[in-house]
């Protein structure tokens, strides 16, 4: 069983400005290009305290400190089942605003988004061409399972 695929939610842990972690459930899509990997989460219109995503604590986090941390687990009852993946990387946000000036940017948010649609059905009525995506490129990949 591969986590990543198989799971349908993650956790992002971004810092705070005091330190302390600030854990968040995401959605996600992977990307692999070669040896690179890369995590994509859309801040997508799902109900939010804030009228701008880009005012989100974790977006604010983010920006401030890209060191970032998903966890990705495959819970069951049969704890020799059990299985998790810690992906650590630097996370910065592909933010659409950015289209017309960096082609770069806009291919790979185009990227993300058809990525995102593919995993989630959810996403076919959203607009997520208007919407920052979080990116996080991967740098660290520890995983465990109950069963080798």
């Amino acid at each position: 069983m591969d986590v990543l695929t198989s799971a349908r939610r993650a956790v992002l842990a971004t810092i705070r400005e005091d330190g302390r972690p600030r854990l968040v459930p995401i959605t996600y899509a992977i990307a692999h290009d070669g040896d690179a990997m890369v995590l994509y989460s859309p801040l997508d219109e799902k109900p939010k305290k804030v009228g701008d995503v880009r005012e989100l604590a974790r977006v604010r986090d983010i920006l401030a400190r890209p060191r970032v941390a998903v966890v990705v687990d495959h819970w069951s009852e049969d704890w020799a089942d059990l299985a998790w993946i810690r992906l650590d990387g630097t996370a910065s946000l592909l933010d659409p605003s950015a289209r017309a000036t960096d082609e770069a940017t806009a291919a790979e948010h185009a990227r993300a988004v058809s990525l995102l649609r593919q995993r989630y059905p959810q996403y076919a009525a959203q607009h997520l061409e208007a919407r920052p995506v979080i990116r996080v490129a991967v740098e660290r990949v520890q995983e465990w399972r109950a069963r080798p």
